[in-house]
């Protein structure tokens, strides 16, 4: 629109005219374009409404925690004193605790026991079941029941599995393989290791749940072409359905393998919450528990333990998840 034009539109406004059609055009325009403004301004309000409620759950349950945590590790607070600064006392007491060396033992074999299992055992199970029949349906789902059961009522009937007087060792005396009673509940090792068979067995079907998610992105001429060169059934597991679901094996290695170093249940229900024998098969959440409840609860040495299980934790899912990118970038 020229200059001219655009002055007698002006004078025309003044004196109360109507406008010309260049100057209803912008008017359009611009209206519209303030419309447009005020659209995008009300979908970001919209957008921050919906996860302020995320975020408000996540700063109270979780950064405050955390932070009051780590303020709580340098005090000696107490169940009845609120404590006093004394700067790195409680990580040296730690240190030096037989306990917590026990704990960290057996939190560490615990992760070095399970996620291997953790990462093949489901993605052979999950290739077994793979596909679209009723009886590979039913067989999915009872794999994946264990994971629903509470953990606490997997934990009672094991114990009772295991128990002297349980079904396990009766069922071998009867079938004459062995004349004494085993102690799956009594001797350390045994009792960790029949925890660490009661977190295996659980956690099958949930990471099975997840290796048929990637197995369905496997592109089914590859298999094919295998079984053309002649491969069997191992070498396609091998060749084609090991390489497929490479990152899938690091992310399941990341979550179990934090999930493990954090384990609680399995062990505190077996034991009764009194962590085995003269508190042999203690783990670190357990040392937490421990010593951060009750009357007697120490809440400044409970916040160290926990910062070093957050350090912990944060190391080993810092590590895999480099390790997946460089996967991803490889594939």
């Amino acid at each position: 629109m020229s200059h001219n034009a655009a002055s007698v539109d002006v004078k025309r406004a003044v004196h109360g005219e109507p406008l010309s059609v260049h100057g209803s055009r912008n008017t359009r325009v611009s209206s519209s374009s303030a419309d447009g403004n005020h659209r995008i301004k009300e979908s970001k309000m919209a957008g921050w409404l919906f996860v302020l409620p995320a975020i408000a759950v996540a700063l109270v349950f979780v950064v405050a925690p955390f932070i009051n945590t780590v303020r709580l590790s340098f005090t000696d607070a107490t169940f009845s004193n609120p404590g006093e600064f004394v700067g790195l006392e409680q990580y040296q007491k730690m240190l030096q605790d037989d306990a917590v060396h026990t704990g960290l033992l057996n939190s560490t074999l615990y992760v070095v026991c399970v996620v291997p299992c953790m990462v093949i055992l489901p993605l052979i199970l999950a290739t077994l079941v793979a596909g679209n029949s009723k009886i590979l349906g039913f067989f999915r789902a009872s794999f994946y029941l264990p994971v629903v059961v509470s953990s606490v009522i997997v934990g009672l009937v094991w114990t009772n599995l295991l128990d002297t007087r349980g079904l396990v060792n009766s069922l071998l005396k009867a079938m004459g393989w062995i004349k004494d009673t085993i102690p799956f509940l009594t001797d350390r090792w045994l009792l960790l290791f029949s925890a660490m068979a009661i977190t295996i067995w659980t956690g099958l079907g949930y990471y099975m749940i997840i290796y048929l998610s990637a197995l369905a992105n496997i592109d089914e001429s590859l298999y094919e072409a295998a079984a053309l060169d002649g491969a069997g059934v191992v070498r396609r597991f091998l060749h084609v359905t090991v390489p497929g679901c490479r990152s899938t094996m690091v992310l399941v290695m990341l979550l179990s393998s934090a999930a493990a170093f954090r384990v609680f249940n399995e062990i505190y229900v077996l034991t009764g919450g009194t962590g085995g024998v003269g508190g042999k098969d203690v783990t670190m959440t357990m040392l937490i528990k421990n010593y951060g409840t009750g009357l007697n609860a120490k809440y400044g040495y409970a916040g160290a333990i926990s910062m070093l299980v957050f350090l912990i934790v944060g190391s080993l899912i810092a590590i895999e998840f480099f390790v997946q990118r460089k996967v991803d970038r490889d594939a």
